[in-house]
Order: structure tokens, then sequence, then C-alpha cells
């Protein structure tokens, strides 16, 4: 799936003239470098729940960890669909782009997979977030973390500039 280039189409009711649609190969190194994320969940209560976390873009899909007792966990557990978002710029309307994916959050249990993420998550953050893998799940300092992955099933980026546009990338 990696190499997989999904269609891009530009929303022209969301998008200036003189605007183009982004190339996912854009949008994924986005997702590839941003130090940072947003991920959305509901609560069983049906409330939202949003929280910035960290995470690592590998094999087509977004992963992220997260204790099991945590709000997220927990939220996961009742409804694995998610919103994962990141973006660049300064948070002014002048520059950036902003990717908003949809997707379901599944958890990752193989270790050799847990391995190279743990490896991945290391090489990009620092030898802070060193994992090791035990029991189907990451390890550090005697507690464990969940890691889950999400495959874009739809997903929007959102550019900001000189033009502003909405290009939808469609996966299917």
């Amino acid at each position: 799936m990696s190499g997989f280039e999904p269609f891009a189409e530009l929303d022209p009711d969301y998008s200036e003239a003189g605007a183009t649609a982004c190339p996912w190969s854009v949008a994924r190194e986005l997702l590839t470098g941003a130090e940072v994320y947003w991920l959305s969940t509901v609560r069983p209560d049906g409330r939202p729940h949003v929280t910035p976390l960290i995470g690592v873009w590998a094999d087509g899909a977004l992963h992220f960890a997260t204790g099991a007792e945590e709000r997220k966990a927990r939220n996961l557990a009742a409804g694995p669909e998610v919103v994962l978002t990141t973006g660049t710029g300064d948070n002014t309307m002048s520059k950036g782009l902003d990717v908003v994916i949809e997707g379901r959050a599944e958890r990752v249990t193989d270790e050799a997979e847990l391995n190279r993420l743990a490896a991945a998550w290391e090489a990009k953050y620092g030898p802070q977030w060193h994992f090791d893998v035990r029991d189907g799940a990451f390890a550090n300092a005697g507690r464990a973390a969940l890691v889950f992955q999400v495959r874009p099933r739809k997903a929007f980026g959102f550019g900001r500039g000189a033009h502003f546009s909405q290009t939808r990338w469609r996966f299917s």
C-alpha cells in the first residue's frame, strides 16, 4: 500500500480560482514528517474527545500508542472510527496545508511489526521514546502502551496561502 497513489480531486466549491489538487505525495510527506497529530475519538456516551499525540507514518498508515486505561483507548474499545489531523504553517491563514484522515483504528500486536515501529519511533523522536516490545504492546518504564494503526479511508487536504484549496483523496 505504501506505493499506492490515491485519486486526488479538487473541490471547486471550497477552492479559489487557480487552485490545484494537492498530490497525495505532498500529504504523505507531511504525515511522515509531522511531530504532533490530533486524534478525535468518541466517548461511549457519544461526546467527542480530541487529544494531541505523537505517531509514525509507516506502510500506508498512521501509527500511535496509548495506555490501555487512557481515555482514547477506552473510546477505541467502544468505537474504533477516528479522525486524525496534522498540518503545516503557523496557524495563520497565509500559508500551510492541513491534512485530515478518516479511518478505523486497528490494534497492532504482531511482534515483528511492533519492533519495526518501535525503531521508527526512536529514530523519529529520539532515545527518550525508546520502547521494548512485550505481550503485543510497547513497554517502557514498566508501563504498557497499545499500538494502533489508521489506514486512510478518506482524506482531505486544506491548502492556505496564495490559493485556498480543498483536496479530497479517494482510497478505493
